[in-house]
């Protein structure tokens, strides 16, 4: 997976965690955590659990792209579509940008015992099913970092419009000791 929040070079410093290390030998920095859009704050913790709010797929403080995830000619009106491929990377990278909430919360990657539960929400053209396909980039993400404690359940879901009209959105629940 190629994103923008890969590392440009080798004078990047030192991973902290051993999950921030998988991360960096998948190519990938752990960002800062986004700025919230609106009133609320990127995580907060219950009892052993750190609840993420939907990250949006920013890299560098920016929306990759937007509009409504379509494949093929099925895309309804002149709005700008994203691929279903694209929005796959796109789900990845609001899974990367999740762990930087958690980080925020507990201060070490390295204490997350579980992924509980993803939800990831596709804005999505009205004839577009793939809902599931386009999550699994956040799923797989989660996998090839954190191995068994990144398995967990998970909803994906088809929407009319997200946040500054991105195209994915995903939110989850980790479980720390």
């Amino acid at each position: 997976m190629t994103t923008p929040q890969e590392t440009a070079s080798g004078a990047a410093a030192a991973p902290t965690s051993a999950v921030e290390q998988r991360l960096a030998e998948l190519g990938i920095t752990l960002p800062q955590v986004a700025a919230p859009v609106a009133a609320y704050v990127p995580a907060v913790i219950s009892g052993s659990h750190v609840y993420t709010s939907g990250q949006l797929p920013f890299i560098d403080g920016k929306l990759p792209a937007a509009g409504k995830v379509a494949a093929g000619n099925e895309g309804t009106s002149d709005e700008p579509t994203v691929s279903p491929e694209d929005a796959k990377e796109y789900a990845a990278v609001c899974a990367v940008n999740a762990l930087a909430a958690v980080k925020s919360v507990i201060g070490d990657l390295d204490r997350i015992t579980r992924i509980v539960k993803v939800v990831g929400f596709v804005s999505s053209d009205p004839s577009f099913t793939g809902q599931p396909g386009v999550i699994n980039g956040a799923s797989e993400l989660l996998g090839r970092v954190l191995g068994d404690a990144g398995q967990h359940a998970r909803s994906a879901v088809g929407v009319s419009v997200l946040p500054l009209d991105s195209p994915v959105e995903v939110e989850l629940i980790a479980e720390f000791s």
